[in-house]
This record gives structure tokens, C-alpha cells and sequence, in this order.
């Protein structure tokens, strides 16, 4: 599960840096996620990786809050979270998900990797931050639209795509099919 690791590190790492760079007056400025501001955001990814795992009887610390800090409340999360992604023999365990039969660490990988990249734009364009997906990260981001398939525009994954401009650059298109405007 190193791989898993390694997927999660470097979603996390740039994820931090714009959660830490995020001006205080911001967090509370909406974000492109209809109904929720900055800080929502990242309630949002906090509370749903906690909830998958508790879920899966995995243990943690209380969640921390983001009401005060949101980036001091992000860290303490991957600090908590972080041995538990190491642990190869809980990663590898199967279960039933909403697509068949699957792991806890490939549900890590498949969704909650590619909601800390996707949301990392998010968070910039609230916070009034500038951010750019890598080639590597389009190529998960557009891998993991498709393998939700229809999936992909329930409640709670992305809002419908929208049309992108004429001419639009492939960052622009990826977003544009997760219901966002660059």
C-alpha cells in the first residue's frame, strides 16, 4: 500500500499548502460547491474520510473542528489519518462499496484522493488563491469521473458539467466537467 501512501501524500501536500496559504477573512467566502463557503469545504473532506473509516471500525480521535482554524483542523486530521492509510493489512480489506466489491484502500484512492484534488481548487478560488491541476492530476481526475460513471453526478459527488469555452485548455475542460467554470 506504499503506493496508497505515496497517491495520498501527493494529493495532501499541495491541498496543504493552499489550506495554509488561505487568508483568514476567506474561509468563510462561498465556494464554487453550491451552499458551502472555504471552510465548508474543508469540513466536508475532514468529516467524510472520518466517516468512511469510523465506518469500517477504524478508531480515531475526536474530528477535529474547522470553526477556529481550518488549516490547523486539516493537519490535525492527517495527523491522525495518516498511519491509518500506512496500515497495508487494513487497506487490503475487502468490502462491498457502491460499485461491487472493493477495498479500504482502494475507496482512499479511487475517491477520497481524487476529492482532495478536486477540492483543492475549490478551496483556492474561495480563498482568492491561483492553483493548477499537473498533467498526472487530470489524468486521475478524468480516470476517476469515468470510473464513477453516472455516479458521478448524484448529491454529494459533483454538481452537473457545464459546457466549457471555446478553446478551453484541457484544466479547463476537466473542470467544466465537474460542473465548474474556470
Amino acid at each position: 500500500m506504499t503506493n496508497l501512501t505515496d497517491s495520498f501524500r501527493r494529493a495532501e501536500s499541495p491541498l496543504r499548502d493552499v489550506i495554509s496559504a488561505a487568508p483568514s477573512a476567506n474561509w468563510s467566502s462561498p465556494s464554487p460547491c453550491e451552499d458551502w463557503t472555504a471552510a465548508d469545504v474543508v469540513s466536508h473532506m475532514i468529516d467524510t474520510q472520518r466517516e468512511f473509516l469510523a465506518g469500517k471500525g477504524v478508531a480515531l480521535p475526536d474530528a477535529p473542528t474547522v470553526d477556529v482554524d481550518p488549516a490547523q483542523a486539516w493537519v490535525a486530521h492527517v495527523s491522525a489519518i495518516e498511519p491509518v492509510i500506512a496500515d497495508d493489512a487494513l487497506m487490503a480489506t475487502p468490502y462491498d462499496g457502491h460499485f461491487g466489491p472493493t477495498t479500504i484502500g482502494d475507496t482512499i484512492r479511487d475517491f477520497y484522493v481524487f476529492d482532495m484534488v478536486a477540492h483543492r481548487w475549490d478551496i483556492a478560488t474561495a480563498t482568492g488563491q491561483e492553483t493548477h491541476f499537473t498533467g498526472e492530476e487530470l489524468d486521475q481526475l478524468d480516470k476517476g469521473m469515468d470510473g464513477f460513471g453516472p455516479a458521478l453526478y448524484m448529491p454529494g459527488v459533483a454538481k452537473a458539467g457545464v459546457e466549457a469555452p471555446q478553446g478551453a485548455t484541457r484544466e479547463e475542460q476537466v473542470l467544466a466537467r465537474m460542473g465548474r467554470q474556470a
